[in-house]
C-alpha cells in the first residue's frame, strides 16, 4: 500500500511527498537549503532526521542562526566525544562548561593527556569529517537504550535514563557511538569542518564559529579568571557530591533540600563578605565600584548584599543609577538596524557622567539628574549627593567594567565586579548545562512576574539581549578585579514548575514554539521543587520568583 502524500511549502514551492519523508530528503529537492544545518518545521525546529507527518511549511536554516549554530555545537562535541573514545581507549570524557569560544572538557584516564593525544583527536576527527557519516536518529525502548549505554560503558547515562518519562528514548548515532542528545544534530559529520582543538591542562578546548562568521574560528583569548571561577565551583559542587542532574534529583527526593539551600546560600554569603573585606581593606584608594554582568544574573540582589557586608565593616555605601545619566532619546545613537540602540556606551552622557564622579570623589556636592522614560528627557529635581570618604560610590550597568565609561577615574581608584550565573551542573558527562538558559529561564518569570510580560514576548526579545552581552559585557569580564557566580545548584529544580506554566502557553501557532519546546524538553529531567520556605528572602532566587526582602 502507498504511503498517504503530503504537501510540503518551501518558499513559494509546493511539493507532494509521502509521509514519512524525512525534512533531509526534502532539502535535497531545494537547492536554495544549500549550507543549511536544521529546519523550521512550521514553528518548530527539527533536525534532518525527522520524519514528516503531516502537511507543513519548512524553512532551512543555517549556522548564521542561533538553532543552526546550536545544532553545530552539539554535533561537534559528539564527533569529539567518538574521536576521545577512539583515540585514548578507556578514557572518560567530560564536558564541562562554556570558556572563550569553546566548550572546556576534562578526561579520566589512568595516565594523563597530554598535548599530543589532543593533536591525535583532532586528526582523528577531522578523518570522520571527511568520511562525511550521516547522524541517524531512532526511536527504542528505554531498556534497549539501558542496554546500549551499558556496552559503552556510559553508567551516567544510565542514571539520567532512570529520569526518564514514558517507555521510549530517542537515540542518535553514527558508527558505533550512540547517545540521546538532547539537541538536533546536523545532517553528517561532513558539515563539521570549521574547529579547533586547544590543549588546556588538565583538560581541552573544542574551539567553534561565532554566527557572525561561521566559517573562521576566532582569535583565541585566555580567559583565566572566568575558567579559576569554573573550577572553584566545580569543586565545591564535586565535594557536595551533585555534580550532575541525577544526584540533584536524588538529594531532593531524600528531602535533603532545604540542607542543600542552606549550605548553597552560605557559599554565596561567604563569597560576598570576601570581596567586601577586599574593598574595605583599601577603603582609603577604592572609591568606585562598578558591578557589571549579563541579563538576569542577579546582579541587583548581589549589589544590595554587598551593601550590607560593607554596612558591617563600617561603610556606608551610596548607589548611583547609571539610567539617570541617558542622553535624552533623540539623540540617542542608532543601531545598523536602524533602531534606538539604549546598549551603546554612546546613549550615556560621559562627559556629565564623569565630571560627577570626579567631583562627589573628592567630597563636592552634585546635583543628580532623573530621566523620565516616559518622554524620554533627563529632568533636574533637585535631588543632590555629597558623599564622605567612608562612602564607596556603587554603580550597577551594562558598562560598568568598560573603563571608557569612567575614562576621568584612575584604574587604582575603581574596584569592578563581574556577576553572571556560571553553571557547573551537568545532565550527563557529555552534555552540558548552557548558562544562558538558565538566565534565560530566571529573566523569563522575573519578565513574567514584575513586568506583565508573557514568556513569548522574552523568548522574542532574547537575541537581542544576547547580542548586547557578546559587545558590551564578555569582551570586558576579564577586567574584573573579582568575580562572583550567582548560580545556585538547586535553582532548576525551583524554577522548574514557573517555567514550565509559562512555556506550555505556546502554542504551535505561536515563533517561539520551537524554543518553547526545546526548554520543556530540558526542565524534564528536573525533580520540582514548589515549596520555598527554605529559601531565604535575600537569596539571589528570590529576584527572579519574588519575595525579595530588597524589593
Amino acid at each position: 500500500m502507498s504511503k498517504r502524500q503530503i504537501v510540503v511549502t518551501v518558499g513559494d514551492k509546493k511539493l507532494q511527498v509521502p509521509q514519512g519523508t524525512l525534512v533531509g530528503e526534502v532539502a535535497a529537492m531545494v537547492p536554495a537549503s544549500q549550507g543549511a544545518v536544521v529546519a523550521r518545521v512550521d514553528n518548530d525546529i527539527l533536525g534532518y532526521q525527522f520524519p514528516l507527518t503531516a502537511d507543513c511549511s519548512i524553512e532551512f536554516l543555517d549556522t548564521k542562526t542561533m538553532d543552526g549554530m546550536r545544532a553545530y555545537r552539539a554535533s561537534l562535541v559528539f564527533l569529539f566525544v567518538r574521536a576521545a573514545l577512539e583515540t585514548i581507549p578507556g578514557c572518560t570524557v567530560h564536558i564541562k562548561h562554556s570558556l572563550n569560544n569553546g566548550f572546556y572538557g576534562e578526561f579520566e584516564h589512568s595516565q594523563p593527556v597530554i598535548e599530543k593525544d589532543i593533536r591525535a583527536i583532532e586528526e582523528r576527527m577531522r578523518e570522520l569529517v571527511e568520511e562525511d557519516i550521516p547522524f541517524t536518529r531512532e526511536i527504542v525502548s528505554v531498556e534497549e537504550a539501558r542496554k546500549i549505554y551499558a556496552e559503552q560503558g556510559f553508567e551516567d547515562k544510565i542514571r539520567l535514563l532512570n529520569e526518564q518519562a514514558g517507555d521510549e528514548v530517542v537515540l542518535y548515532s553514527f558508527g558505533w557511538l550512540h547517545d540521546s542528545l538532547r539537541s538536533i544534530l546536523v545532517p553528517s559529520t561532513g558539515y563539521l569542518k570549521y574547529f579547533k582543538l586547544r590543549y588546556y591542562l588538565p583538560g581541552f578546548i573544542i574551539e567553534y564559529p561565532r554566527r557572525a562568521n561561521p566559517t573562521q574560528i576566532p582569535e583565541y583569548v585566555e580567559q583565566g579568571k572566568l575558567f579559576n571561577e569554573f573550577f572553584k565551583a566545580g569543586r565545591w559542587q564535586d565535594n557536595l557530591g551533585i555534580p550532575d542532574v541525577p544526584s540533584l534529583n536524588d538529594c531532593i527526593r531524600r528531602e535533603r533540600f532545604g540542607d542543600l539551600v542552606r549550605v548553597s546560600e552560605a557559599y554565596h554569603e561567604n563569597q560576598i563578605r570576601d570581596i567586601a573585606e577586599q574593598i574595605a581593606k583599601d577603603k582609603d584608594r577604592l572609591r568606585l565600584i562598578l558591578i557589571a554582568g549579563p541579563s538576569s544574573s542577579g546582579k541587583t540582589t548581589f549589589a544590595q548584599r554587598l551593601t550590607v557586608q560593607l554596612r558591617v565593616m563600617g561603610l556606608r555605601p551610596v548607589a548611583i543609577g547609571l539610567d539617570d545619566y541617558f542622553v535624552d532619546r533623540h539623540l540617542t545613537p542608532m543601531d545598523e538596524d536602524g533602531n534606538a540602540d539604549f546598549e551603546a556606551l554612546e546613549a550615556i552622557d560621559l562627559e556629565l557622567f564623569n565630571e560627577h564622579l570626579t567631583k562627589l570623589i573628592q567630597g563636592e556636592e552634585v546635583h543628580i539628574p532623573t530621566f523620565h522614560f516616559p518622554t524620554g528627557t533627563r529632568q533636574w529635581n533637585g535631588t543632590r549627593l555629597q558623599v564622605q570618604p567612608d562612602q564607596p560610590i556603587i554603580v550597577e550597568g551594562i558598562h560598568g567594567l568598560n573603563d571608557d565609561l569612567t575614562k576621568s577615574i584612575p584604574k587604582g581608584r575603581k574596584f569592578k565586579i563581574y556577576v553572571s550565573a556560571l553553571t557547573n551542573l551537568n545532565l550527563d558527562n557529555h552534555t552540558r548545562i548552557s548558562t544562558t538558559d538558565v538566565r534565560l529561564l530566571r529573566r523569563m518569570i522575573r519578565d513574567n512576574q514584575f513586568r506583565g510580560h508573557d514568556a513569548r514576548a522574552t523568548i522574542e526579545r532574547w537575541p537581542l539581549v544576547t547580542r548586547g552581552e557578546q559587545r558590551h559585557i564578555f569582551p570586558f569580564q576579564e577586567s574584573a578585579d573579582v568575580m562572583f557566580n550567582s548560580t545556585l545548584i538547586y535553582e532548576l529544580a525551583v524554577l522548574k514548575p514557573l517555567a514550565q506554566e509559562l512555556l506550555e502557553d505556546i502554542t504551535p501557532a505561536d515563533s517561539q514554539y520551537g524554543e518553547a519546546r526545546r526548554l520543556l524538553r530540558f526542565l524534564d529531567h528536573f525533580v520540582a521543587v514548589e515549596d520555598w520556605s527554605d529559601i531565604p528572602c535575600n537569596s539571589i532566587l528570590q529576584e527572579f520568583i519574588g519575595g525579595s526582602c530588597f524589593e
